[in-house]
């Protein structure tokens, strides 16, 4: 089952503003609402794929262990 998380967005002067609220620094503004929620999904995806694998990197010269935590 995929993890969900929330989007918060508004119209304003013309453009689509949104973040998301569980992951700081996913934020986006485009013109379609569309296209403002798939920037999201874009941004989003690569924020958690970028913070994965910093995290491995960083424990390249340790022994380290993956634990999967459900909510």
């Amino acid at each position: 089952m995929g993890r969900t998380y929330t989007a918060v967005i508004q119209q304003d002067e013309g453009w689509w503003i949104g973040w998301i609220q569980e992951i700081p620094g996913v934020n986006g503004q485009e013109r379609t609402k569309d296209e403002l929620l798939e920037a999201l999904r874009v941004t989003l995806q690569e924020t958690i794929e970028y913070n994965r694998e910093e995290a491995i990197r960083r424990t390249e010269c340790e022994a380290f262990e993956e634990v999967t935590i459900e909510l």
